[in-house]
């Protein structure tokens, strides 16, 4: 920490000074706009600004060690990971795609090496990875596997290694390298559907424009490279890097040493030379017309035994979106079974009739394929992202998975190993303590709702085949079932490939699972503490929460957009106060799950220990303040329906955005075109709108806040807000 203490205000401001000049900078835009128009603007409003010091960036060739250094860390985990790192050259060296192959044959793809020895033959691992992360001249490569509960590490550890050498000897097959060139190949085309964001045209060619000094089409080379590298390239970048001694290092479950706490001196106004001087006003443009949102037009037709198919066209990337959603969801889960939903979905990949885990894990690498299993309160998804020339035989795998799972013993018992990991670490994490406790002292345990997702220890001890084999024929069934595709492929393509292989798909003669809801208990008429003792945590979670009596299928728009003003973004009321004005916390969020039975409103708020009581006396303060006398401004009012209305167009840029509309649509019983109405719904709020929705939805003495810490430290603190306190073990 004495490394952030020591910097001066007057360094930081050096610092960007000198970094930070217009010829050190790239500006990229892209999008709908083209260089005659964009050219004349960027020299309007950033052509004056003064040239910085020329930045020369530091010459570094790869280091290597002397010899192997081992070193062993201790955290809250639930169990230990070994890992190895070696240096490696960085993003202009070509062998650098050769060691991103490289790595995903050893331990990135599904498929791998270490996964198909570690983890699926002889189960001595939870999970395995591998990988590097590259920089401009130089970069790291690292292999690393999380040791399974009761395994002996020191095996795991020599495991590791054995595996390692033979390959860096021998390197992987011509199969290999095309599944993991051809699995990069499509994650590349998929981020380049958006303009912006992590991967997209603009981050894209900026990076080719900054780390390969000028060349915007720096990712054309390297996805060339990534076509043609060859196993021998491969072999011969991880036995020069690979051969290298290694930084070894052990993360093993025990306390941190001491933790050092920041100083967090305020720095003293700025006076004379350290005062920044404004030498110019610099107006803000005034916002231009804005486009409205098209969304794509939505057709809805069935397959032959009868199961719906919502379809849109979108032809930006050669890929077809779809997923299989089941009416079901961990509400489906029996008090008594929580988890068993998510093990089922856990299990669906990990082997078919046909197929084991193995190679359905190589046939969707090959095949460029994105196949997920995923499940909400209200649904279960099984998802595939396919490159729409691969799309045959990628539905070919997707049906097999779906229509004809295994669920092999040895499997079940591997994944219930993973599961019960997964779950211990949930209990040695904050966030996971308190996600797991507020469910059930919301709806009560024997609500379909109190229930996290992954289950308990205990159900997931006891589940059966026979188990998940009923969940499978109850819940995931045609008869239960609903499609939803977004593709460049016309529908009756879509409709004809989707029919060879649910078409004649018919639901079990075993009834279809019925979801048992009761009554959520009425909310509270005064708010309570539970606490959860974490000793030595410097931080405390906060999660406060409330069942509203909103129906979810309703306008709602009034009401989110009140949650905007209170705690729904980051200039939130809650964020700017417990953040920004008192700095207390790095961020603070409220809002609404919108489920199908039940609505619950839920606050989080990780903060500084020291300030835990003050952190829940300050949140009651704003709900309170929010929800009486202090409503939404008319600044507020503007901002928010500015923002989200503004915010439209851009919101549907990819084809997996425009399938989660559809889906979402379809759930709270939207029409088509609701995403087109939004702006119209938006613009007909007002300050009254906003606050009778809020109001009539959450009540500021109805919170039950569960807080996550040092009990020894905060709750001497919590008694003094006056509130009922109870202290629970975790769940």
């Amino acid at each position: 920490m004495a490394d952030l203490d020591a910097p001066s205000l007057a360094d930081v401001r050096d610092w960007f000074r000198d970094i930070d000049g217009p010829n050190n900078a790239v500006l990229v835009l892209a999008g709908d706009v083209d260089a005659a128009t964009a050219r004349p603007l960027v020299e309007k409003y950033f052509g004056d600004i003064a040239r910085g010091p020329q930045n020369v960036p530091a010459e570094a060739s790869v280091p290597v060690l002397a010899a192997p250094t081992s070193v062993v860390m201790k955290d809250r985990v639930a169990t230990t990971t070994v890992s190895r790192y070696w240096p490696m050259p960085g993003l202009l060296d070509r062998q650098l795609v050769a060691l991103d192959i490289g790595g995903s044959v050893l331990g990135g793809l599904a498929s791998s090496r270490l996964d198909r020895i570690l983890v699926r033959d002889e189960k001595i691992a939870v999970s395995v990875s591998a990988g590097l992360y590259p920089n401009q001249r130089v970069g790291i490569f690292f292999a690393q596997a999380t040791v399974k509960p009761g395994v002996d590490v020191a095996l795991v550890e020599r495991r590791l290694d054995e595996i390692i050498a033979p390959y860096i000897a021998e390197g992987p097959t011509a199969d290999e390298v095309a599944r993991a060139a051809t699995r990069e190949a499509g994650g590349r085309i998929r981020a380049l559907e958006q303009a912006g964001g992590f991967g997209g045209k603009a981050v894209t060619l900026a990076e080719g424009e900054v780390l390969a000094f000028g060349d915007s089409d720096f990712y054309r080379k390297t996805l060339a490279n990534y076509a043609t590298t060859t196993p021998a390239e491969v072999r011969a970048a991880m036995a020069q890097w690979l051969g290298n001694p290694a930084f070894r290092v052990r993360l093993e479950p025990g306390e941190r040493p001491p933790y050092q706490e920041s100083k967090a001196v305020a720095q003293k106004a700025s006076k004379g030379s350290d005062r920044i001087r404004v030498t110019k006003k610099r107006e803000i443009p005034p916002l231009g017309g804005m486009q409205a949102l098209d969304f794509p037009e939505v057709s809805h037709v069935a397959l032959s035994n009868g199961v719906q198919l919502h379809y849109a066209q979108r032809s930006a990337v050669p890929v077809t979106q779809l997923a299989l959603t089941f009416d079901a969801g961990y509400a489906a889960d029996a008090p008594t079974a929580r988890g068993l939903q998510n093990m089922t979905l856990a299990l669906l990949q990990e082997g078919t009739t046909t197929r084991t885990s193995q190679q359905i894990a190589e046939q969707e690498e090959r095949l460029g394929a994105e196949i997920s299993a995923s499940g909400s309160a209200d649904r279960s998804t099984v998802g595939l992202s396919a490159l729409s020339a691969n799309l045959g035989p990628s539905l070919d795998l997707l049906a097999d998975i779906v229509r004809n799972p295994a669920f092999a013993p040895a499997e079940v018992e591997r994944v219930r190993s993973q599961t019960l990991t997964a779950i211990a670490q949930q209990l040695k994490d904050p966030n996971g303590l308190a996600s797991r406790a507020l469910p059930v002292l919301l709806y009560g345990a024997a609500h379909p709702y109190a229930n996290t997702g992954i289950g308990d220890e205990r159900t997931v001890q006891g589940f059966t085949r026979d188990n998940l084999v009923a969940f499978q024929q109850s819940w995931l069934r045609p008869d239960n079932l609903e499609i939803f595709v977004v593709s460049d492929r016309p529908l009756e393509e879509i409709r004809a490939e989707l029919d060879r292989r649910f078409g004649q798909w018919q639901a079990p003669t075993a009834g279809r699972g019925q979801k048992q809801f009761t009554a959520a208990p009425s909310r509270p008429a005064s708010p309570k503490i539970v606490l959860i003792d974490r000793p030595q945590s410097p931080q405390s979670v906060i999660v406060g929460g409330q069942i509203t009596p909103v129906d979810p299928r309703s306008d709602v728009t009034a009401l989110t957009s009140a949650n905007d003003v209170i705690g729904g973004n980051f200039l939130s009321r809650i964020n700017m106060d417990l953040r920004e004005t008192k700095g207390w916390s790095y961020g603070v969020r409220g809002g609404l799950s919108l489920n199908e039975k039940a609505v619950p409103y839920v606050v989080s708020a990780p903060v500084q220990a020291d300030r835990t009581a003050d952190s829940i006396m300050a949140l009651a303060t704003n709900y309170r303040d929010f929800l009486t006398v202090k409503g939404t401004t008319d600044e507020e009012l503007t901002r928010i329906l500015a923002n989200n209305i503004q915010q439209l167009p851009g919101r549907f840029e990819t084809s997996a955005a425009v399938l989660q509309g559809m889906i979402t649509n379809d759930f709270l019983g939207r029409p088509d075109d609701y995403f087109e109405r939004l702006a119209g719904l938006y613009r007909a709020q007002t300050r009254s709108t906003l606050d009778e929705a809020i109001r009539a939805a959450v009540t500021p003495e109805s919170f039950v806040w569960v807080v996550v810490g040092d009990a020894a430290k905060i709750r001497p603190q919590l008694e003094k807000l006056g509130m009922p306190i109870e202290e629970i073990q975790p769940r």
